[in-house]
């Protein structure tokens, strides 16, 4: 009996990792990863600065973008829920080079937003008190020992780090009803709006504010990144779905309370102060629930790096099993999680940070330091969102091409109704595609903070996002040459 054509083209990951690592998430697990991954109460607070029309940005988005990402994630992954998501979906429908090529940018924006987190903390910690951390060179340090704490813990039992990561997230989850609560109260009190939301035009969306889709965008990205770790869970078919459906509309209700809380309560000033939630807090209820959610919020700011960390080295360790690394890459310590890749990829981070932050202020000198860290962080961001953004339309092109390659196995895996299926696909992956593309334009055109000019912000992160995709390019090349060569060594 003939093979189907994705048994004809199976990599040695998808068999290797269930067989020597433990097959132990589950759906709570998977979800709380998804939350976590995709919630960050900070996109909230850029998203206010146009005021409702970030809440209209960010309607759109969830509809044209979220939604789409979602479902496409969905039935991919329940036809493939294989280690390593996109790099193994772009290799059933590309083949070797763009499996390495996606697989890359999106393990190249993880690495990037490694960073983040710690850069966050340190953005908090100075708005605490004034006088902390006002220098790079002691911001760096801070970010510098947390990169390290998350290398350590990250190598640990994926059961140990994933229950950390589930208490963790539900504590900064409690962000949202403590937010959604406050701003009832403000209601119920009397207080005027302080911004208008009554009015049609204030929902307006326009080139004034385009800005802000790029936000709304980034918000959404990553709804494939959980399932990189798709061969430790189980089972396969209710923890995909399960996930997806509880955690989309978590997330995307998540980010509507927050924003629209900052805004009713602060005003579109909000935007300019990352500090926003624990002011929030403290102006309803007084510094003790300022506290509370600035204890929510700083759990987040640890617990995600080592989620990247954890994550994304499963994409180095399928890439070395697939004989497009160096093995060593790929090897598992004690504990059975790839340390070999944690290592190298938090070496990575340690030097983006080292020269960000102890190199580049000293050379450049930048006008106000202590606002350092917030420039350093949006720029990172907005560069990671360029990448990513290019490594999540593989998702819709890796669909559509799976819809006609793959037939008999879609018709056995189907998400929904075979008469729905494809023409759904299509209405996510058209309007998907098209999101990416205006995400893109408008994150390179506008600059995401105001310290830096649209002449400077479009060469700073576009040079950086080009270094980034160089990068993928050549070492796809790299890859795919070394992946010929060695099946060229086996057949002699």
């Amino acid at each position: 009996m003939a093979k189907e054509p994705h048994e004809k083209n199976k990599l040695t990951s998808e068999s290797y990792v269930p067989q020597t690592m433990p097959v132990q998430l589950n759906t709570f697990d998977m979800t709380a990863n998804y939350m976590l991954l995709l919630f960050n109460i900070t996109i909230s607070t850029l998203l206010v600065g146009s005021g409702a029309g970030g809440i209209s940005y960010l309607l759109l988005g969830g509809l044209v973008f979220f939604l789409p990402c979602a479902i496409v994630t969905a039935q991919l992954a329940l036809l493939f829920p294989h280690e390593g998501a996109l790099y193994n979906w772009s290799y059933k429908a590309l083949g070797q080079y763009w499996s390495f090529f996606s697989g890359f940018c999106a393990w190249l924006s993880g690495a990037l937003l490694i960073i983040g987190g710690p850069e966050l903390l340190v953005t908090y910690l100075q708005n605490l008190h004034s006088g902390w951390l006002s220098e790079p060179w002691q911001q760096g340090l801070v970010i510098i020992g947390l990169l390290i704490f998350s290398c350590v813990l990250a190598q640990q039992r994926l059961r140990l780090v994933q229950n950390i990561i589930n208490i963790l997230t539900i504590l900064y989850f409690l962000a949202v009803p403590l937010m959604g609560c406050a701003v009832l109260i403000w209601l119920l009190e009397g207080h005027p709006l302080a911004t208008s939301i009554v009015h049609a035009s204030d929902w307006a969306i326009g080139p004034g504010n385009f800005i802000t889709f790029g936000y709304a965008t980034f918000a959404y990205l990553s709804t494939e990144v959980p399932l990189i770790l798709a061969g430790e869970m189980y089972p396969k078919r209710k923890v995909i779905t399960r996930h997806l459906l509880w955690g989309t509309p978590i997330v995307f209700a998540s980010y509507l309370i927050t924003a629209l809380a900052m805004l009713i309560v602060q005003g579109q000033q909000a935007a300019y102060n990352g500090f926003a939630p624990v002011l929030l807090l403290d102006i309803v209820f007084g510094k003790w629930a300022g506290n509370l959610i600035l204890v929510c919020i700083l759990s987040y700011f640890l617990i995600v790096p080592v989620f990247f960390n954890s994550t994304f080295a499963r994409l180095l360790m399928v890439g070395a099993i697939d004989k497009h690394l160096p093995r060593q890459i790929g090897l598992l310590n004690r504990n059975r999680v790839p340390g070999n890749a944690i290592i190298f990829q938090t070496c990575i981070s340690l030097t983006f940070a080292a020269v960000v932050f102890l190199v580049i202020p000293y050379l450049f000198a930048p006008t106000a330091a202590s606002d350092f860290a917030t420039e350093a962080y949006n720029v990172l961001i907005a560069a990671a969102t360029l990448v990513w953004a290019l490594s999540v339309m593989f998702l819709f092109i890796d669909a559509m091409i799976c819809i006609f390659r793959y037939p008999q196995l879609l018709n056995s895996r189907l998400l929904f109704p075979k008469p729905l299926m494809k023409p759904v696909l299509w209405l996510c992956c058209l309007p998907g595609l098209l999101s990416c593309l205006t995400a893109m334009i408008t994150t390179v055109i506008y600059p995401w903070i105001p310290q830096i000019s649209a002449s400077s912000w479009w060469y700073i992160v576009g040079g950086l996002a080009l270094i980034c995709l160089g990068a993928a390019a050549i070492g796809g090349m790299i890859a795919n040459s070394g992946a010929r060569w060695q099946d060229l060594t086996r057949t002699e």
